[in-house]
């Protein structure tokens, strides 16, 4: 009779297998490769990095306390090898968005909903980029030029947009993975008598899309990229 119970408590394959594909390691790995993918800065996930980094410290830890008490070799390299890989894995997340901060810096700046995604660190290492490129372009050319062509982010006084602010392109294509069946979405390519076919998403399956047609399904988190 306890055997049946301690049986019954026992997790299917299925569940292990799903239990192992939302450890904060796997969760931090798809966050790495959306973010890797998507040509637009994606939101901070301050809650799994904040989880991740605890999880660091620990392992850390646990790592100098088998190096000093002469444990297994194998067991040692075993979980240095963890350590490095989860380490590896959030310095090319963070790395990844400095990247994009320094690319599209302006652009990130004068949109509220870009701005928000990021940390507070990212925020005010894009405000002192800003400030410290514009320094830079007013003392170098920008002071030389007439005044109608001083401006960072427009070519003249004149241009009724930011036409010197570079913008990511959000009509590239992407690899991408439905976590769920998606019904309704609305494609962004193809001739104009083709957007208005809606499209569907299959779970597990992957497509080649336009990130446009997806973009709200991945800031959801419905989709990830690859």
């Amino acid at each position: 009779m306890a055997s049946s119970s301690m049986e019954g408590s026992m997790p299917t394959m299925d569940e292990y297998e799903a239990l192992l594909s939302t450890t904060d390691v796997e969760l931090l790995k798809r966050a790495w490769r959306s973010e890797k993918a998507a040509p637009e800065i994606l939101r901070y996930d301050f809650d799994l990095v904040g989880r991740v980094t605890e999880q660091l410290q620990l392992m850390e830890e646990t790592v100098d306390e088998k190096s000093t008490s002469g444990a297994d070799p194998l067991s040692l390299s075993l979980y240095q090898m963890d350590l490095d890989r989860t380490l590896f894995l959030l310095r090319s997340y963070l790395r990844i968005r400095i990247q994009k901060i320094e690319k599209y810096m302006f652009h990130i700046r004068k949109s509220d909903e870009l701005w928000n995604r990021l940390s507070k660190g990212e925020k005010d290492f894009a405000s002192r980029c800003i400030d410290d490129l514009k320094h830079h372009l007013e003392e170098s050319v920008l002071s030389k030029l007439p005044e109608n062509y001083q401006s960072v982010e427009k070519q003249s006084v004149i241009s009724e947009e930011d036409d010197m602010v570079p913008e990511p392109r959000l009509d590239t294509f992407v690899l991408c993975r439905s976590k769920e069946y998606l019904s309704g979405i609305q494609l962004e390519d193809g001739p104009v008598e083709d957007r208005s076919k809606l499209f569907e998403m299959e779970p597990g399956v992957l497509y080649f899309i336009c990130y446009k047609s997806i973009k709200p399904l991945v800031e959801s988190g419905k989709i990830d990229l690859l």
